[in-house]
C-alpha cells in the first residue's frame, strides 16, 4: 500500500453536499475513493498533458480497489471548456453503458474539473464525481464549492450547475511537474483569498509550505461557501478581480490564462477603488509587489470600453447594476454595487497610472 501522508483534511458542509478536501503527498486515490463510494464503474476525465503523467497511477489505484476504470481525454486548455466537449463526453458515457451508480473522476486542473463536474451534474440527471486537482488553482479554488460549467463564445462560465463532489483528494506531489507559469497562475487565486480574508497569509506567503497554503485557502473558501452556497450574497467576495479578469480572458481569446487575468483584474479594481477613495492607499502597492514577485502581470492592454462591453455579460450583473469586489484593506473586502452606466469610467480609472 502507498503510504499516505495526509497533511490536512478540511470538511466542507453545505446543504447540497458534505465532503472532505484531503491534502497530502503520495495519496492512494483508490483507497480514498473507497471511503466515499463503493466499487463501481469509473470514467476518469483528464487532459492530454495531465493524463500521461498521472493517469496510469490513478487507474491502477482505482482498479486495485475494485473499480472498473475507463478514461476520456480532452485537449488541454480553456478552449476545451465548451458545450461541444461536454456533449462528446456525455455520448461517450452512454456508449460505455454508464449508469447512475457510476462516477466521474476529474484528474487535472480547473478546466477538467468544470467539464467533469458539469457532465456529472446533467448525465442521467446527476451522478457522483470526485475531484483530483493537479494544479494550485484547482486545489485552492475551483475544486471546492460545487460550481461547474462551461464557456460560451460571448462569456465565461455562463452555462453550468451547482454540483458538489463526493470528495477532493489533492496530492501536492503533482505540483512538482507544473510549469513555472502554471504554478504562478494558481497563486493568483491564493493572493485573492489573502486580499479578501487573510492578511497574515498574504503577508507571509514566502514562508508557508504549499500544503499549508492549500489548507488555509480551502478553509477560506469553504467558510464562505457554507454561508452562501448558491452565490447570492457573501460568496460574491470570491470574485475579486474576476469581473475584469473574465473580460480579459475573453478578449485575449483565452491566450491569457485565468490566474494571470485575475491578477490583472485585481490590480485594475484596486487602483480604481484607491482613486475613488474606497480603499486604503497601501493596498495597491502591496498587491502589485506581491503579484510581480510571483511573476504575474499587473498591467492591461485592453481599453476600458472593450472590458466594460464584455463585463456586461458577467453573472454579477443584475439589471442596471453590477456588483464589484472592493478591497478595503489587505485581508478585508466588501461588495460594491455600481450602476452599469458607470462601469467603463470606473475601469478606466483602474487602467491609468
Amino acid at each position: 500500500m502507498v503510504e499516505q501522508k495526509l497533511s490536512n483534511v478540511v470538511p466542507v458542509n453545505t446543504r447540497g453536499g458534505k465532503y472532505s478536501v484531503v491534502i497530502g503527498e503520495g495519496l492512494d486515490f483508490g483507497e480514498l475513493a473507497l471511503g466515499v463510494k463503493e466499487p463501481c464503474q469509473v470514467v476518469i476525465v483528464s487532459d492530454d498533458k495531465v493524463f500521461p503523467l498521472y493517469g496510469d497511477t490513478v487507474m491502477k489505484s482505482l482498479a486495485k480497489n475494485g473499480y472498473r476504470v475507463g478514461a476520456y481525454i480532452v485537449n488541454n486548455g480553456e478552449k476545451a471548456k465548451s458545450i461541444e466537449v461536454v456533449t462528446r463526453l456525455l455520448r461517450f458515457l452512454v456508449d460505455q453503458g454508464m449508469t447512475r451508480n457510476g462516477i466521474l473522476v476529474a484528474l487535472g486542473g480547473g478546466v477538467v474539473g468544470d467539464i467533469a463536474g458539469f457532465a456529472s451534474a446533467v448525465y442521467q440527471r446527476g451522478i457522483d464525481f470526485i475531484q483530483l486537482p493537479t494544479t494550485i488553482l484547482a486545489a485552492v479554488d475551483s475544486s471546492v464549492g460545487g460550481k461547474t460549467g462551461v464557456d460560451l463564445p460571448e462569456a465565461k462560465n455562463v452555462v453550468g450547475a451547482f454540483h458538489h463532489p463526493l470528495g477532493v483528494f489533492c496530492d501536492t506531489g503533482t505540483f512538482a511537474t507544473l510549469p513555472k507559469a502554471v504554478y504562478a497562475d494558481g497563486m493568483a487565486e491564493v493572493v485573492k483569498h489573502g486580499m479578501i480574508a487573510d492578511r497574515d497569509m498574504f503577508m507571509n506567503l514566502g514562508e508557508l509550505a504549499i500544503a499549508e497554503i492549500c489548507r488555509r485557502n480551502v478553509e477560506i473558501k469553504a467558510g464562505i461557501v457554507e454561508k452562501d452556497e448558491f452565490d447570492t450574497g457573501i460568496r460574491h467576495l470570491l470574485n475579486f478581480g474576476h469581473t475584469v479578469g473574465h473580460a480579459v480572458e475573453a478578449l485575449s481569446k483565452y491566450a491569457i490564462p485565468h490566474g494571470s487575468a485575475v491578477a490583472i483584474g485585481m490590480t485594475v479594481i484596486t487602483r480604481a477603488a484607491e482613486k475613488a477613495g474606497l480603499t486604503k492607499s497601501a493596498c495597491l502597492g502591496e498587491l502589485t509587489r506581491t503579484l510581480e514577485h510571483l511573476g504575474l502581470p499587473t498591467s492591461c492592454e485592453y481599453s476600458a470600453n472593450d472590458i466594460a462591453k464584455v463585463a456586461m455579460h458577467d453573472k454579477k450583473r443584475s439589471g442596471d447594476t453590477i456588483t464589484l469586489v472592493i478591497p478595503k484593506e489587505i485581508g478585508c473586502a466588501e461588495l460594491h454595487k455600481l450602476p452599469v452606466a458607470q462601469l467603463e469610467d470606473f475601469i478606466g480609472k483602474g487602467l491609468g497610472a
